[in-house]
């Protein structure tokens, strides 16, 4: 059976939305990925979907989504990329394990749309090394960097 992982975030618009693709796309089929937000911005940032597309990575059927429907769900492991999501999110009484990598929020970028971009480009390749490490931490059987 897949391990269950959650990216949460507050608004589930950018960072918990590329860290579920890019999660997805390096682990296959090992995982199923999900995002939710504590305080879901209704839609997928356009930046966002094009940093994920630079890399050709898949954005049909994203959409950004409450936490709530998952509350007791078994989770194996939740990521939180936010400070304010580690804050603010309930307990989740059915996660295994926790983890806390917060990333700059690329939806306050300011500038041209260029400038915005490399924002989104910069959050979107932290988050791939940081999942990259992850993964290969796990399969050395090392414990999971915090």
């Amino acid at each position: 059976m897949a391990q269950r992982i959650l990216i949460l975030c507050t608004g589930n618009s950018c960072r918990s939305q590329m860290a579920q693709v890019i999660w997805q796309d390096l682990a296959g089929d090992q995982v199923l990925v999900e995002s939710a937000g504590s305080d879901p911005a209704g839609y997928v940032h356009p930046l966002a979907i094009q940093a994920l597309q630079e890399l050709e990575l898949p954005t049909e059927g994203l959409v950004s989504k409450s936490l709530t429907p998952l509350l007791d769900q078994p989770i194996d492991l939740a990521v939180t990329v936010c400070d304010h999501a580690q804050q603010s999110c309930p307990s989740l009484p059915h996660v295994k394990n926790r983890l806390h990598w917060p990333f700059d929020d690329p939806a306050d970028a300011e500038g041209t749309d260029e400038e915005k971009m490399q924002l989104f480009r910069r959050v979107r390749d932290e988050i791939r090394e940081r999942v990259t490490e992850y993964l290969a931490s796990q399969q050395g059987s090392a414990p999971p960097s915090p």
